[in-house]
């Protein structure tokens, strides 16, 4: 079920009490678009207006298809823009079995259209794991299993772009696990463009290609999830999660410690043995709060990782105390959160060579 590479471009404002949605970007419709901020940030309101489920002012267009644009009075209704919608409650019928759940969404489609999407239903069932439970009844289902049959019902229409509203916030700890698996199968394995909707970092860290920050309805940061996270000049929204993402390869296991010796670009870094074989490509999370600097390699300490870097941005950061440090290792960029009295110390400026000690790496796929 591939599709081709295109764009989501949009310009919508909103005005309710409280609250003003003026939010506008253009996004690559590949991989999985993240929209990630606090409870209260527009998300889901920015989602329903792409959706079409609410009317905002504006301009929405997909690839070469216009769904809104007031400037010419045109508006696509929500039942015809080619989408499939995930939300958090999953909104299965109850009374029917998964099959008919899943066949139900067919019925969107033109005669001519439904063998075709009946190969994407079944191909969605098998990347989902989701075939043995076809007869069963929804409601003997657990919560993680009735959701990745909502998602399968909605590539059952065979999508152009499939929107997920925090689809996970509704589980429990371990239905989160069970389930998030199966949506990197989907980001792997489909290619359906998805924009997720989330406030966990957890989500965005294991399935986000391009990251959206929104803050009081405004984009305050778009673009390739490595770059975000690990910019200095967004961790108000951030907070404890400012951290980079990173991506490596496995180039030896060491049995003797149960570790795993893997390549940042010229670097070597120790992470926990997970059993995966050499060559393998990773992501790795790397927290501000987990790197210190110091200005030469440390010796005679437990801290294992140690990557020389050149300091390329501070700021300021939220505690009036402490900085964030951006550092560059040739294509990998770290962040570290030092206090101001460290900077002053150790006289920290733009363009100095340094050294970054990282305390933990965690490996998110």
């Amino acid at each position: 079920m591939s599709r081709p590479n295109f764009d989501l471009h949009f310009d919508l404002r909103l005005q309710r009490p409280g609250f003003a949605l003026q939010a506008a970007t253009t996004l690559p419709l590949q991989g999985v678009t993240a929209l990630w901020g606090a409870s209260g940030s527009g998300k889901t309101t920015l989602l329903r207006c792409l959706a079409g489920l609410e009317r905002a002012q504006g301009h929405v267009r997909l690839g070469s298809i216009l769904w809104q644009d007031d400037a010419q009075d045109m508006f696509v209704p929500v039942w015809q823009r080619r989408l499939g919608m995930v939300f958090q409650d999953n909104a299965l019928f109850d009374h029917l079995d998964v099959r008919s759940n899943l066949m139900y969404g067919l019925r969107r489609l033109p005669a001519a259209e439904q063998r075709a999407a009946m190969g994407a239903l079944d191909e969605a069932v098998q990347v989902l794991g989701i075939g043995h439970l076809l007869a069963r009844g929804v409601q003997a289902l657990s919560g993680g299993e009735r959701q990745r049959v909502a998602m399968a019902r909605a590539l059952a229409v065979r999508p152009q772009v499939l929107l997920l509203d925090e689809p996970l916030a509704a589980l429990d700890a371990a239905r989160k696990a069970e389930v998030l698996p199966w949506l990197e199968q989907l980001r792997m394995h489909l290619r359906v463009p998805m924009l997720y909707i989330t406030h966990a970092a957890d989500e965005v860290t294991r399935l986000a290609d391009h990251l959206v920050v929104l803050q009081a309805g405004q984009v305050q940061a778009s673009g390739p999830v490595q770059d975000v996270l690990a910019s200095v000049q967004v961790p108000v929204s951030l907070g404890d999660d400012v951290g980079a993402l990173v991506d490596a390869n496995v180039v030896q296991r060491d049995a003797q410690w149960s570790l795993a010796h893997v390549r940042m670009q010229d670097a070597n870094l120790c992470v926990p043995d997970r059993g995966l074989t050499e060559g393998t490509r990773l992501r790795l999370r790397i927290l501000a709060r987990d790197v210190s600097i110091t200005l030469e390699r440390a010796q005679g300490t437990s801290i294992q990782n140690h990557v020389p870097c050149v300091v390329q941005a501070m700021v300021p950061d939220s505690s009036d105390h402490q900085m964030l440090v951006q550092l560059r290792h040739g294509e990998a960029v770290l962040v570290a959160r030092v206090t101001r009295r460290a900077v002053d110390m150790l006289q920290l400026r733009e363009g100095m060579a340094v050294w970054a000690q990282i305390k933990a790496v965690s490996m998110v796929h």
